[in-house]
């Protein structure tokens, strides 16, 4: 996670570099805010109409599942947009655009659902198909003191692998 966060540090400070290179200082500035104020005006707009549409859906007693997706997207690109930094703003309105956001929402929707099973402890838990089950046993090392008998004839470990 923090390799992320420092390639996604490392990519806008590049991208803002590269840009501010091309155009000057304060014209960057003025793309970052109004990128910003224009972000920002686009994720009010989808979420009203996001939060019309689950209203809708609540109201005619359908599931909302793709409703409830489409508004937390919508949060999440707004958040995206107001980040500082042209690689926030483009994947912020990956999130607010209605095609592409249909996109993520349906692979991450697909994603919920093969992983629905394991994070729910009603369903019974199946080990992954592609590792092998192991399991664990606890145990103790425990001294013997009883004195040994010479008669008898230790029996060997069987090692079950």
């Amino acid at each position: 996670m923090a390799v992320a966060l420092l390639l996604y540090v490392v990519a806008e400070v590049a991208a803002v570099w590269a840009v501010g290179s091309a155009i000057g200082f304060f014209p960057t500035i003025g793309l970052l805010l109004a990128g910003a104020f224009l972000g920002s005006a686009l994720a009010r707009r989808q979420g009203a109409k996001a939060a019309k549409a689950f209203m809708e859906t609540a109201r005619s007693g359908k599931s909302a599942h793709a409703e409830v997706t489409d508004g937390m997207l919508i949060a999440l690109g707004g958040l995206l947009i107001l980040l500082p930094g042209f690689v926030s703003d483009v994947a912020g309105l990956l999130f607010l655009l209605p095609p592409s956001r249909s996109l993520i929402r349906r692979s991450w929707l697909r994603r919920l659902e093969r992983r629905a099973p394991m994070m729910n402890p009603q369903y019974p838990q199946y080990p992954h198909p592609a590792r092998p089950q192991v399991i664990v046993v606890d145990s103790e090392v425990v001294e013997d003191d009883r004195p040994s008998r010479p008669t008898q004839q230790p029996r060997p470990i069987i090692d079950p692998q």
